[in-house]
């Protein structure tokens, strides 16, 4: 494993996932080309394909073939997202590392006011989304719902309306290295530790080419993984609605005494008892639900897998 040197090695370094980007990736290498140019200091892009199927792992091999800037890292089936970026991180040199998306939906010419602030002694500089092109009405209600939620539960403050797209110090990356829980949430994990934080502001563009490729389904599972991740708050609701069901029962108790003595009909006979059992039922399957996940978790950490399998990929080098 090569020795790392001030001389050997990139200041920069931008880590992008690429998933099903055939459309986008040669414009995306463009404009960081083009944008890191203009710093005159040592770069690298590390394009770590995600187990892409429309051909993006062969311009991805292409782009790398003319530029020794890029380093690609190809998976050996698809891990989700938030794994290659973790990838991304473990392969990157940097002294700083930025993280962005491949679908230019995050503007290139950002990351130099990030650069700006590390220079400025910032070791955590995330990008904060003013404005939102082309997005339902219902993804932005939901996106902001979900930062305020988790702001709300979680012990960690995490930044409300901010993605992946952040500069990392390289000392963070090598705490993050050391973090290899398999249900990631990134965001989070960067805010728990710690160090300088700084936001910038910016406004987050349309989609270049192609679809989104975190539709409901994949955002209510990060969700989750954020939720679970980072709060005992599922935990805590499970044991609320335990509570208020006892609270329930032992308030009904004198109630349905009264009604019996008085020979009145309310409240009495199988319709109730029916609904007194299925509304005690769904408190028990919701909270080994809750329970479920919690342990689901934790088997998946047990077993020691790693957290992804590259197929091809340059040296690392530390």
């Amino acid at each position: 494993m090569a020795k790392r040197t001030a001389s050997s090695l990139p200041k920069y370094s931008i880590v992008a996932p690429v998933y099903n980007e055939i459309g986008g990736v040669q414009e995306f290498y463009k404009q960081v080309s083009s944008v890191m140019e203009t710093l005159h200091e040592p770069w690298e892009l590390v394009l770590v394909d995600d187990g892409s199927t429309d051909g993006s792992t062969d311009a991805i091999r292409e782009i790398a073939e003319k530029d020794a800037h890029v380093r690609p890292i190809i998976f050996a089936r698809n891990f989700g997202h938030q794994i290659a970026v973790t990838a991304g991180l473990d392969y990157a040199r940097g002294d700083a590392v930025i993280i962005i998306d491949a679908d230019l939906q995050d503007p290139p010419e950002v990351m130099l006011e990030l650069i700006k602030k590390w220079k400025e002694g910032f070791e955590v500089v995330y990008a904060v989304r003013r404005t939102r092109e082309g997005e339902s009405w219902f993804k932005l209600f939901t996106a902001s719902f979900f930062y305020r939620f988790i702001y709300r539960i979680t012990d960690v403050k995490i930044p409300l309306d901010t993605g992946d797209f952040r500069l990392l110090d390289r000392k963070v990356v090598d705490v993050m290295g050391q973090m290899r829980e398999r249900h990631r949430f990134l965001r989070g994990m960067v805010a728990w530790v710690g160090y300088r934080q700084v936001g910038v502001e910016y406004d987050r563009k349309e989609r270049f080419t192609g679809k989104t490729k975190y539709p409901f389904s994949k955002m209510l599972k990060l969700a989750f993984n954020a939720i679970t991740s980072f709060s005992y708050f599922p935990l805590q609701m499970a044991t609320y609605m335990g509570f208020i069901s006892a609270g329930i029962s032992i308030l009904a108790i004198p109630v349905v005494t009264a009604l019996r003595l008085s020979d009145q009909k309310e409240l009495l006979g199988q319709a109730t008892t029916l609904i007194a059992v299925l509304f005690l039922g769904g408190v028990q399957l919701i909270t080994l639900g809750i329970l479920g996940e919690y342990i689901g978790r934790m088997y998946d950490e047990l077993k020691g897998r790693p957290l992804y399998i590259v197929s091809e990929a340059p040296e690392k080098e530390k």
